[in-house]
């Protein structure tokens, strides 16, 4: 990944879990669903890795950074930067077109796609720059079939556990049946206080959706799979 332009990462360690979680996924065109993008190191390895021609994501972040990037002094303007030159390299020099200003319930976004002779054979990326709240109310308001659900969630937006919880509670409905939803950071924070780390949102999510969900993997990660056919 040389040619990208990374400054932190914090996902080295997720390829050995992830590979395990592709043959999961199902057959035929897939959707994905990423909260909290940074710089498009996860999105760049999921564009290269679990996405087939024709398949989508949604990244979607503020990129005004957490708490901790705040306490960190990270330029966030720089990220965003790095986030567009990545994901652009990544799907082989993007088309780029613009869609829209915010207007609830539908965000604004950017729609990234990699060149192909036809629109069924691009993998595509729609980038909305806002929170995950409007964007996952935008979502739940338009989601009337099986074209707007998703077969893989990755939560790594907010870290402080009344964000994680609402993000988890607001996607659940967006999974499909058999589909994976993957928490970041389960085991970060620590001696942060347990209201600004993940985990006691993770735990209760778990718990309260136990008969909806199985977990297949604990770990620095979370992962659970939704039930059902």
């Amino acid at each position: 990944m040389s040619e990208y332009q990374f400054t932190k990462d914090w996902f080295h360690w997720a390829p050995e879990v992830w590979n395990q979680l592709t043959p999961l996924l199902p057959e035929g065109r897939r959707s994905f669903l990423e909260i909290g993008s940074f710089e498009g190191r996860s999105t760049v390895w999921i564009i290269e890795n679990m996405m087939n021609p024709g398949d989508w994501i949604d990244c979607v972040d503020t990129w005004g950074g957490g708490e901790e990037h705040k306490e960190a002094g990270e330029d966030m303007t720089s990220v965003e930067t790095r986030f567009k030159y990545n994901v652009n390299l990544a799907l082989g020099g993007a088309v780029v077109e613009e869609r829209g200003e915010y207007k609830f319930p539908y965000p604004a976004h950017t729609r990234y796609a990699s060149p192909a002779p036809t629109e069924g054979e691009r993998k595509k990326l729609y980038r909305y720059k806002c929170t995950s709240t409007q964007y996952l109310g935008s979502k739940l308001a338009g989601c009337v079939d099986n074209e707007n659900l998703f077969d893989f969630i990755y939560i790594d937006g907010s870290h402080t556990a009344p964000d994680v919880l609402a993000d988890a509670c607001m996607a659940w409905p967006l999974l499909k049946p058999k589909g994976m939803m993957v928490f970041d950071d389960y085991m970060w924070g620590n001696p942060r206080d347990i209201l600004h780390r993940p985990k006691i949102a993770i735990d209760a999510f778990c718990n309260i959706f136990a008969e909806e969900a199985e977990i297949v993997h604990v770990g620095y990660q979370l992962v659970v799979r939704k039930k059902g056919e």
